[in-house]
């Protein structure tokens, strides 16, 4: 039994580390393309508004600014959840085997996978997020230097819209995830009895 925790142990050590690997790739990706789109938008709004080209190009540097340090953030907070919750899941797997005596390797693989789809969902759909607000803001600020008043209807609902689809994403996927964990290790229980 000790050989058999030990395994598990093992397998989910190299699948955290793969997933943390996963979700930095993942997020760094996204950021160099949102950083890019950010400093395109930022240029061409600028170019159209006539603002200075110092200016102009300040503005995008701090959006791309913005959008890396949030995209830290981001990495950090999901790295965090994902071990919780994967360790979370070795101490319900490891139970279960002491009570079934079988091997559930497979229940640890299922949630990993599960969690891995979630937390790369999340993630880009918060850099999204992120994305809209600092364009948003950079619009505003750039409007505000040229002196002019823009009043931006929609912008607040697009905003609330997009916050609102995120935590529905969330809650589906959590949900998802707590059904797959139930049914895999309610299945494994009942084989083995």
């Amino acid at each position: 039994m000790i050989v058999v925790i030990r395994v598990i142990t093992i397998v989910v050590a190299i699948v955290v580390v793969v997933v943390i690997v996963v979700i930095i790739v993942v997020v760094v990706v996204v950021v160099v393309v949102v950083v890019v789109v950010v400093v395109v938008v930022v240029t061409v709004v600028a170019e159209r508004l006539q603002l200075d080209h110092n200016a102009a190009t300040t503005a995008a540097a701090a959006a791309a600014a913005v959008v890396a340090v949030v995209a830290v953030v981001v990495v950090v907070v999901v790295v965090v959840v994902v071990v919780v919750k994967v360790v979370v899941v070795v101490v319900v797997v490891i139970i279960v085997v002491l009570i079934v005596a079988v091997v559930v390797v497979v229940v640890v693989v299922v949630v990993v996978v599960v969690v891995v789809v979630e937390v790369v969902v999340v993630a880009v759909v918060v850099v999204v997020v992120v994305v809209v607000v600092v364009v948003v803001v950079v619009v505003e600020i750039v409007v505000v230097r040229m002196g002019e008043v823009l009043i931006v209807t929609g912008v607040v609902v697009v905003v609330v819209v997009v916050l609102v689809a995120v935590a529905v994403v969330v809650v589906v996927v959590e949900v998802v995830v707590i059904v797959i964990v139930v049914v895999v290790v309610v299945v494994v229980v009942v084989v083995v009895d």
